[in-house]
Order: structure tokens, then sequence, then C-alpha cells
């Protein structure tokens, strides 16, 4: 998972090349009228951390809507969260102001495997040690 400071975050023309989608949007109406094509990046708001909105709508995005770019989680991004936005489906976060990339990079560092499936690997343990 790529990690950004808050004042690394891009913008001008490559924020041109993003998708925002509100919490609230309705993916299949979105991915139905073509919205989703040609996209390389969107981005899922946290508009506070009690707010896990954003986790559905990546997943969906990955297993449904198959979306191989970049979706990206922008707001209030907490670095305890950042392992479980990876497994759901986010590729990049954007850290709130004055969060130390190296600490948040430090949490994937801490687990080294899950017992349930997720985006990457959907198979729950006992069914990757049994193959």
């Amino acid at each position: 998972m790529k990690i950004l400071a808050a004042s690394a975050y891009p913008t001008g023309l490559e924020a041109e090349k993003r998708l925002p989608i509100a919490n609230d949007a309705d993916l299949a109406e979105l991915a139905a009228s073509g919205a989703l094509d040609g996209v390389q990046a969107i981005e899922l708001h946290f508009p506070k951390f009690t707010d896990g909105r954003a986790y559905t709508q990546a997943l969906l995005l990955r297993r449904r809507y198959r979306f191989a770019g970049d979706i990206r989680a922008t707001g209030d991004v907490l670095i305890d969260q950042l392992v479980h936005m990876h497994r759901s489906g986010f590729s990049s976060a954007v850290l709130a102001e004055g969060v130390d990339p190296a600490a948040a990079e430090r949490q994937f560092a801490r687990f080294s495997a899950f017992y349930q499936g997720d985006v990457h690997e959907p198979r729950p343990l006992f069914a990757r040690e049994a193959a």
C-alpha cells in the first residue's frame, strides 16, 4: 500500500485523473452509466474514522466491478486502519496532517498472516494450507 503524507498529496493535473466517489454513491449506477470506464484512480473519503462505508465501496469496486486502478483513502485516515484498508482493496492512503508516514509503514510489519480471506487472497488460511 502506498502511504502519502498530507503535504505530499498531489494536486493540479494529477488531481484531474482521479474520480472522487461520495460515501452514499450507488456504485451499481456509476458502473452502469460508464462513469468508471477509463478511470485510473478513485478517491474514497473517510469523513470520520467511525464511518466505514468506504471499506465496503473499496471491496465492491475490486470484487464486483473488477476495478484494477488505484483506490485511495482520504479524510480521517488513522494508521490503525491502514492494514484493514489494504485488505479491503485500498492501494493508497493520504495520512492526516502531522502523522508520520514511517509509523504508518510499520503497521504492515506487525501482522504476518490473516485467518480470513481478503481482496488479495480470498481463501481463508485453512484453505490455503490445505492446497
